[in-house]
């Protein structure tokens, strides 16, 4: 089989199988840009990587901005798995046209606690999902893309196959409203002028998700609920919505029953220990 009739059937397969997004890096990109640390390269995790193939599931808005809820909290958990199995089931497709292949879990940490002692995951999936063209970093240091905005998550399988690459995203998407900065509830992002990704304190961010997980309503993701990129934005038709967004936490602070945002604390209250 020749590589690019491998490069469409591969994708195909992907799609087929409930990927939203499918995207090819070669790993010479992540040595070209040199922003990520050598021992978390893919082929430093696995040496016969020449191709990342990275696969993204959106997340519907209305869940999203439900947020903290346990409604969200189960598409969480309802996504990784499936992302875990596309990225299994790839890896197997490759392997049965005799191409070596292996794949690296949607998180790559079982807990906060390991979370807070190493603070990160051995692999990016953000940079992954940059380098094979399916979007690009904003100020909230999400990966946003034109379809989702940053309300999709990202699987990756590496092959030892140098598969046809996809072209890098060159224009931000990002427009830098800065409607993460001024919603995040631990103020964990800061606008620069110099340059259009915030700075990010992640141990605030860590800190919600701790609080959030001791209630069993993480994760927060309030920062990928506000933005305003994203085709899905057309779909669910909310005109206005940014600035719904930017009252929410004082109008709730006045009334937790303002009923502008009823449909929300509804979600919010039921099913948890502590209703919000």
């Amino acid at each position: 089989m020749e590589i690019q009739e491998l490069s469409n059937n591969l994708k195909r397969f992907c799609r087929e199988a409930g990927a939203d997004l499918v995207g090819l890096a070669p790993v010479e990109r992540w040595v070209a840009e040199g922003a990520v640390p050598e021992d978390f390269l893919p082929q430093a995790i696995w040496t016969p990587a020449r191709t990342v193939i990275v696969m993204g599931m959106g997340m519907p808005l209305p869940i999203v901005e439900s947020t903290p809820s346990v409604l969200h909290m189960e598409l969480y958990k309802t996504v990784n798995i499936k992302l875990d199995a596309l990225a299994y089931d790839t890896t197997r497709y490759l392997n049965r046209l005799g191409h070596a292949a292996t794949f690296f879990s949607r998180d790559g940490y079982n807990s906060l606690k390991a979370f807070r002692k190493w603070p990160g995951a051995p692999f990016g999936h953000v940079m992954a999902a940059k380098y094979a063209g399916l979007g690009n970093i904003g100020l909230n240091h999400c990966l946003l893309t034109p379809e989702f905005g940053p309300r999709v998550r990202f699987v990756s399988v590496f092959t030892d196959v140098a598969l046809p690459p996809d072209s890098l995203m060159v224009k931000d998407l990002c427009i830098k409203c800065e409607a993460c900065a001024k919603c995040c509830p631990k103020n964990a992002l800061r606008v620069r002028d110099d340059r259009l990704i915030g700075d990010y304190d992640k141990p605030a961010c860590l800190e919600m998700a701790e609080e959030l997980t001791k209630g069993r309503i993480y994760p927060c993701g309030i920062c990928t609920k506000v933005c305003p990129i994203g085709q899905d934005r057309k779909l669910y038709k909310q005109p206005g919505i940014v600035k719904k967004y930017l009252r929410e936490k004082e109008a709730l602070t006045v009334d937790t029953n303002d009923p502008a945002y009823g449909s929300w604390q509804h979600l919010r209250r039921y099913g948890v220990k502590e209703p919000r």
